[in-house]
Order: structure tokens, then sequence, then C-alpha cells
């Protein structure tokens, strides 16, 4: 085989993104995070963020624009109270899956209405990434195959772990500290699910099972950077470490 064709089969297996950004709905203070988290997943192909270019309120933006390689697409607000917006993102989106190049797709918004959008990209066997606020509604987070909050990307410098369990002093009324109940049952469901006779459960099978379950889970929504140091920092589960894996098990009660 020729330099060419081994430059050519290479780039079949690299996954091409086609990114796709909402101005109307995202700040461009994410830009930086978001762009380095979409890097994570091989090579961003298109770049493209849509809005009306000659409203004020997109000037930030603007400044952003050059320097992260990102093609404006404008879109005039012919009626008021329409989004154009999101037709244009539309209507570029099929055109670019129907030119079977892409791989992956990158939705950043937090509207709801894409939600059919990104069911019908996945209908054709590509993978929609969708990136938000996280006041996105739940359909669009569940009509995405994996789905990231913005504000998990913003890293808080010397930010400690976040206890999931604080110890309740005795006097202490039940309801002033409560430990976060729907982490805990996602970690015991995913435990129940893949835990072996003597109820141990690889993490790496874990931590597939909680973001199939729930798809906008984040680790560093909870103050940690690792899934292991999460489960670690709540008092419920053991963890026995090897030096290829770790497995966890919900802790045994007391023996009376």
């Amino acid at each position: 085989m020729n330099f060419i064709g081994k430059i050519t089969e290479m780039s079949k297996l690299v996954q091409k993104l086609a990114v796709l950004i909402d101005a109307d709905n995202v700040s461009s203070d994410f830009v930086v995070p978001l762009l380095d988290e979409i890097a994570k997943y091989e090579i961003i192909s298109v770049k493209r963020i849509y809005g009306d270019w000659s409203s004020p309120q997109l000037d930030k933006w603007k400044e952003q624009l050059l320097p992260h390689a990102i093609t404006p697409v404008q879109q005039f607000a012919y009626t008021k109270g329409k989004n154009a917006t999101d037709m244009a993102i539309v209507i570029d989106a099929m055109d670019l899956l129907y030119s079977n190049l892409f791989d992956i797709f990158c939705i950043v918004s937090s509207d709801s209405d894409f939600t059919r959008l990104a069911l019908r990209i996945r209908e054709n066997g590509i993978a929609v990434y969708g990136f938000g606020l996280k006041k996105t509604p739940e359909s669009l987070i569940k009509g995405c195959d994996k789905f990231i909050h913005l504000e998990n990307l913003i890293k808080i410098e010397k930010a400690p772990p976040t206890s999931i369990l604080i110890p309740i002093p005795k006097n202490t009324n039940s309801n002033t500290l409560k430990p976060d109940i729907e982490l805990i049952n996602l970690i015991k469901s995913a435990i129940e699910k893949t835990k072996d006779k003597d109820g141990w459960a690889p993490l790496g099978q874990i931590g597939t099972h909680i973001k199939k379950t729930k798809l906008d889970f984040n680790v560093k929504a909870y103050g940690h950077a690792k899934l292991s140091s999460l489960i670690k920092s709540i008092n419920l589960f053991e963890i026995k470490s090897s030096k290829r894996t770790a497995n966890i098990r919900i802790r045994p009660a007391p023996k009376t």
C-alpha cells in the first residue's frame, strides 16, 4: 500500500465530528471548556455557530469565532417570536447527515426543540452528544446518546471533594441533613446489575451502567474527578482495589 493509501486507511479509523452551536441558547463563557471536552472525542471536522450576528447580544460570541476557528452562520430573525436559528441548524444538520462524512454530531443547546433532530440522526446510526445547561429539558437529554451539562465543565479551583453522606448528630432532626438518595440508588442499582456471587462489581461496569441509566451523569457535579473517588466518599460502599481494577460492593450490615 502506498503512502496515500495508508493515509486514507488511517482517516477511516478516526471519528469525525460535526459541532453545531445554538448561539441564542449558549453563553460564550463556555466556549473553551466546551471545545476542550469535544476534542476528547476525536477530530472536529465542522464547527458552526448559528444566530443573528447583526444583534448586539452576540457581540461576545463574535470575539470567540476567529480564535477558535468557528464558522458563523447568519440567520436573520424574520418574524418576532419565531426561532429561525433552530430551523437553520436542523437544515444544516440534515445536509451533513446525508453527506455520510460524520460519526458523531454534537448539538450545543438547551432547547428541547432539538429532541426530534437528535432522534432522527440516531435513526441513521450516528451518535449524538448533547451539551447544554442544567435547565435543559429531560426530553433533549434522553434524546442524545450522551449529554453533558456545561456548568460541569467549568473547573472550580481548589474546591474540596464533596462528601455525599454527612454524619448526623443524635440531636439533629433527620430532615436537616439528607444524603443524595438518587445518587446512592443509582450506584446501588449498578452494583446489583453487575455484581458477582460475592457481591463485588467491577468499577468500570458500574460506571458504564450508570451512564446508560442517567445520560447526564457527571462525577464533577459532585466535586470529584473520578467515580472511584466519589464512591469512596460514601460510607455505604466498600472498595477492593488491585493493580488492574477496582471492585465495589454494598457494605454489609454490621452483625448484631
